[in-house]
């Protein structure tokens, strides 16, 4: 049975809700932008009304998300009322006080994800590290974690490039996660070095072996995000897409190879940005999914570049290393930890079927960047 102390501790957290997210002031907005929708000419520029209706989705989902745990605050309240005159019993209170208890974080959680990149869609690529079979099989068994992930979050995973393994498993992956909100706010956490240490089955005398993948993840940038790219330094291969995909998928030329001469604003070093597309069997449409592909990697490098600034500026505050070794998956131990977050699990086939909400709660608790720095 719950205490006083924690009821209370639902209640305040409700009414912090309500202070810092603005509900009263979100009310307002939502009745405004409602309205322009109404206007007569609303559907005249189609592109124009996805995005004020995206708005206004946007600002419902936070006043749905307060109201549905200011009822349940409201509803555990009446439970310990009813419980001491014997109306409820105490696995009801519990169970409801469980329930406020999620809501709550859920939304607490979102609150985190202030970054203008946030709410973005992503891309999200896996390369297999040294190590031949027994990498590509992990980074096969990563780009099946995620993908769970994604599902179980009602995302679309679109597979955009796959180079598939020697033997088994994948030597990378490019995919992108798209068709919720906050997909870049949410797997931004993933970026970096994944280990894995296991007894392989791919060798002979069953030793415990050690591999490495890394993921790289990056908003997927919209018609909406002024990004320039240098057309002089855009160059492009054709090549015929190989894979699944019927008989037709290598009679014609539809893959594309973009190459771009990246130039570094502050250093001068010059480095080749190379943007495979295998997405569909148009080869203008995978041209154009291509340079979506660029523009994203050049809006994330340049967004990198502002938060490495404010981590200087902001010496007190952790440090984030982009491409360090960020989570160790022991499956002879039954333990998947998180060495930026000290976070880890036993529940190692949870994780591996996706289950990585606890590791995303941690990292965006403990490294949290606010809009307003």
């Amino acid at each position: 049975m719950i205490t006083a102390d924690q009821l209370k501790d639902v209640q305040e957290r409700t009414k912090d809700l309500n202070r810092y997210l603005e509900i009263d002031k979100k009310r307002i907005e939502l009745e405004e932008e409602t309205l322009r929708t109404q206007a007569p000419d609303f559907w005249e520029d189609p592109e124009r009304a996805q995005e004020q209706m995206k708005k206004v989705k946007g600002i419902e989902k936070w006043i749905k998300g307060y109201d549905n745990c200011n009822s349940l605050s409201e509803e555990l309240s009446l439970a310990f009322d009813f419980y001491k005159d014997e109306l409820v019993t105490e696995e009801e209170v519990d169970a409801i006080y469980t329930k406020a208890l999620k809501a709550i974080e859920d939304l607490e959680l979102m609150n985190m994800l202030r970054q203008k990149e946030d709410p973005m869609d992503c891309v999200l690529k896996i390369n297999s590290g040294a190590g031949g079979t027994e990498s590509q099989d992990w980074a096969q068994m990563l780009m099946r974690m995620y993908m769970r992930w994604a599902e179980s979050h009602e995302y679309k995973v679109t597979i955009s490039d796959l180079q598939e393994g020697d033997e088994a498993g994948i030597k990378s992956v490019t995919m992108k996660i798209e068709g919720g909100e906050y997909a870049y706010g949410y797997l931004k956490s993933e970026n970096g070095v994944h280990r894995l240490v296991r007894v392989s089955p791919f060798n002979a005398q069953g030793k415990r072996m050690t591999s490495f993948a890394s993921v790289f993840v990056t908003p997927l940038i919209d018609d909406t995000v002024e990004v320039y790219v240098d057309p002089s330094k855009v160059s492009w291969d054709l090549f015929r897409s190989g894979g699944a995909g019927g008989q037709n998928v290598n009679k014609v030329e539809t893959g594309v190879r973009l190459r771009y001469q990246y130039v570094d604003p502050d250093t001068g070093e010059e480095e080749e940005i190379l943007i495979e597309n295998t997405e569909t069997r148009k080869q203008l449409e995978n041209k154009n999914n291509a340079m979506r592909l660029l523009k994203s990697q050049l809006y994330d490098r340049a967004m990198k570049k502002r938060l490495e600034a404010l981590a200087k500026i902001e010496a007190g505050k952790k440090k984030i290393e982009w491409g360090s070794q960020i989570r160790s998956y022991v499956f002879d131990d039954r333990r998947v930890k998180d060495h930026r977050t000290n976070y880890q699990t036993s529940d190692v086939d949870g994780v591996m079927n996706g289950d990585l909400d606890e590791f995303i709660k941690a990292y965006l608790m403990e490294f949290p960047v606010t809009e307003e720095q």
